[in-house]
């Protein structure tokens, strides 16, 4: 907390759930919850406002994040109360990353750019600091040898594609949420716009889970190693969209429709209408094509897996990764009931829950199938 270790306590009832589970939607910001048992009533420095990082130890006893962001509710309470006197706990709330960009309204002044290169344009301006920023207290011999001089301290920014894959429309004066309208760029470019377990922002552009996956494979997982209870996978006709059409250009005039009569005749009319920020033509028509081609048939998702991290079965590399869970992150989840998804499945991680009770910690992800984020198997 604050960037302080808190290791005299006792952490009950931790709840961090990250990502969406809507494919169509952008990212929110995650949430963790967790109690504190405090047994000797020690005051805490903790309020609104201070950040938050939860670390766990991986299979080589090496800590890293699971959740990192900002207190925004924080309450001590009488958890026990006898003869011997009193026990408290405190239970705190805090949001991931992405909670800050809807209280920043920015005039969103942008020139023709790609999608990446207008994101980061945005974002740079407040999660780039300057070096007047930097603690007095600060010294070299601490100080990350990675800052560059044009970029004293990085407040929280992550991996930005750069420059992207669609080329963006102009914007004039006007002053807008700065999540709207990241949104509204990434949802224009297929993008998606997440925070990392750091609590730093990024941006996915449409192609980044294809070259991630080409580049690093999937991670492998053994559905007999899962919680059997609740395992599922779920096709739905709201996957749909056989019919799509989207208004584009510097005034949204330009329009353009991509279908499939096929799918259209199999399953009934799937439409959907979109006014994008792309500026080409073929940029749009390229975009609209692509959309069809992954959504036009139904396919299953992974509603909901869980593993439970301290398992022996689970092999170390498979306990790590999992503990690295990350939207956008490829997995082939292999053996499972051969009802469900002919008993593999191939996806990518959209979001996920991590729950620990005393000695426990258990993580419960969905998915979706890589048919809807990429073309070519």
């Amino acid at each position: 907390v604050d960037s302080q270790e808190v290791t005299d306590v006792t952490i009950a009832n931790l709840t961090i759930t990250s990502g969406r589970t809507d494919i169509y939607a952008q990212p929110v910001a995650g949430y963790c919850q967790l109690q504190l048992i405090n047994l000797d009533n020690s005051s805490y420095d903790f309020t609104v406002g201070t950040s938050l990082t939860v670390e766990v130890t991986n299979s080589s006893a090496t800590y890293v994040p699971i959740f990192g962001g900002t207190i925004s509710d924080f309450t001590i309470a009488v958890n026990r109360a006898g003869s011997l006197g009193f026990t408290t706990s405190a239970t705190i709330t805090a949001l991931g990353a992405l909670a800050k960009l809807p209280k920043i309204i920015d005039a969103g002044i942008l020139s023709v750019d790609k999608d990446g290169d207008q994101i980061y344009t945005l974002l740079s301006g407040y999660l780039l600091g300057q070096w007047n920023q930097v603690s007095a207290a600060q010294t070299w011999a601490t100080y990350n040898p990675t800052e560059t001089w044009a970029n004293a301290v990085n407040l929280g920014l992550g991996e930005i594609d750069r420059p992207g894959d669609y080329e963006m429309i102009a914007r004039s004066s006007s002053d807008i949420d700065l999540y709207s309208l990241c949104s509204e760029i990434a949802n224009s470019a297929f993008g998606i716009l997440y925070e990392d377990s750091n609590g730093n922002i990024g941006y996915a552009d449409s192609t980044h889970r294809q070259d991630y996956l080409a580049a690093n494979g999937y991670t492998t997982l053994d559905a007999n190693n899962a919680n059997g209870i609740g395992l599922a996978s779920t096709t739905r006709a709201g996957d749909l969209r056989n019919y799509y059409h989207i208004n584009y250009g510097n005034t949204g005039s330009n329009q353009y429709t991509a279908q499939d009569t096929t799918s259209q005749s199999t399953y009934g009319l799937y439409a959907e209408s979109f006014t994008s920020r792309i500026k080409n033509t073929a940029d749009a028509e390229s975009l609209a094509n692509r959309y069809i081609a992954l959504r036009a048939y139904p396919y299953a998702k992974f509603q909901a897996i869980t593993f439970v991290l301290g398992n022996p079965e689970i092999d170390d590399s498979n306990r790590d990764a999992l503990l690295n869970i990350f939207i956008n992150q490829p997995v082939w989840i292999q053996n499972l009931p051969g009802n469900i998804n002919d008993g593999s499945f191939q996806g990518y991680v959209e979001g996920w829950t991590f729950r620990a009770s005393l000695n426990n910690l258990s993580v419960t992800f969905n998915a979706t199938p890589i048919n809807f984020s990429q073309v070519a198997v």
